[in-house]
């Protein structure tokens, strides 16, 4: 099944040889900058980073075209509410007020909100390829051995592997329950209206909780026999060692984080002003 939401895809490329430690710290380290800094320079410095990761990582964009197309509605969506619900925000942001054109009543375009709104969309576009990154090339058992190499307790790490690896086996209940659906004349193709798709969607939903209620009693069965978390500590299957590669992008990623929050914080505070 193409086009699967948070799916792990197998390549041969340099991000999927890192370790999993190396991938959770690239992660955690452009989050936290892209969510603390203000500064555009910063920002877009991060974005073509994240896109370079992108293509070395050899996954090609119809493979998340899901995804991609959630995150072009939903930066829309937000743009625009951005802008109906505080107008004004971007011009107390930068103590400047330049007017473009005026819309109507309070509505004025000016040039603060959008660059303020232009910050916001970078900030949603530098975190979708990060975070289609971390998951599509981690595999969840090596994922798993990595977080409980960083001190993570391994049952939470067993629970968050084995989360990752459900998010697939939904997709392919989901997409078999529908084609049932389909043959007994339920349907949900594109010829048939929108609304009416989404009643017969919900129609789907019963069977797969029943069917992921299964699996999970199978699941937790199978886990209690083997006497899961009887121990303190445990070996994992799937661990990959550290090489030069890991503590190289480590270590940029650490100078990374500490040289953006020191451009971040030159004025002050964490927002860049070009209108000063």
């Amino acid at each position: 099944m193409q086009n699967r939401v948070l799916n792990y895809i197998p390549r041969d490329s340099f991000i999927h040889r890192l370790s999993g430690t190396t991938k959770f710290i690239i992660f955690l380290s452009f989050s936290f900058l892209c969510g603390l800094s203000f500064d555009t320079r910063v920002l877009l410095v991060l974005l073509a980073l994240s896109v370079i990761g992108f293509i070395l990582s050899k996954i090609k964009l119809k493979e998340v075209k899901v995804m991609s197309t959630f995150l072009v509605v939903f930066v829309t969506l937000n743009f625009i509410l951005l802008f109906i619900f505080n107008p004004e925000y971007g011009p107390e942001m930068y103590n400047s007020r330049t007017v473009l054109f005026h819309i109507g009543g309070k509505y004025y375009i000016t040039l603060e909100q959008l660059f303020y709104q232009f910050n916001i969309v970078l900030k949603y576009i530098i975190g979708f390829p990060i975070a289609i990154l971390f998951v599509s090339t981690t595999n969840p058992s090596e994922f798993a051995a990595s977080l409980s190499s960083l001190g993570v307790p391994y049952r939470i790490s067993y629970s968050v592997s084995l989360a990752l690896r459900y998010i697939p086996d939904i997709q392919k209940d989901y997409h078999e329950i529908s084609q049932s659906q389909e043959a007994r004349g339920v349907a949900l193709g594109k010829d048939v209206k929108f609304f009416e798709r989404i009643g017969n969607a919900i129609k789907i939903l019963l069977p797969l909780v029943l069917t992921s209620l299964e699996r999970i009693d199978a699941i937790s069965n199978s886990m209690q026999l083997r006497s899961f978390g009887k121990n303190k500590t445990r070996t994992w299957y799937v661990k990959k060692k550290m090489t030069t590669a890991d503590y190289c992008v480590i270590a940029f990623c650490i100078v990374m984080f500490i040289v953006g929050m020191i451009v971040t914080n030159q004025g002050g505070n964490n927002i860049y002003n070009p209108f000063v």
